[in-house]
């Protein structure tokens, strides 16, 4: 059989791309194993997922992701979330005292009205 012929059913089925890419097997033992069996033999089952196989694994993918969300434990999530805030503060006050700045932000900009018998800058 033909290298083109062999590229072609490679693009066909991009499960054999990713089982290369995992380190499963080579180009060239598939290449092989197409060249001595053709496209239809049932070796080609290894490497093929099904419709049916890849529906079966999002739902467990959700069910697990779920699972894992619903065993943890909330109070450590909270302290952890409220000790991320106390250190996300120190370090903006930290910043602004490298910086010289007040503490308080946005008071050197303060509007103040100008008084009325005053007339720019006058």
């Amino acid at each position: 059989m033909s290298k083109e012929l062999f590229k072609d059913f490679a693009r066909r089925h991009p499960e054999l791309a990713s089982s290369v890419m995992q380190g499963n097997t080579t180009w060239q033992k598939l290449y092989e194993l197409y060249d001595i069996y053709g496209e239809d033999s049932p070796v080609w089952n290894n490497y093929f997922t099904t419709q049916l196989e890849k529906e079966e694994k999002t739902p467990t993918t959700f069910k697990e992701f779920f699972n894992t969300f619903k065993n943890m434990d909330m109070d450590s999530v909270q302290k952890g979330v409220t000790n991320l805030q106390k250190t996300i503060g120190l370090l903006q006050d930290l910043g602004l005292a490298s910086l010289g700045g007040s503490k308080a932000v946005g008071n050197t900009n303060v509007y103040q009205p100008r008084p009325l018998y005053k007339h720019f800058e006058d």
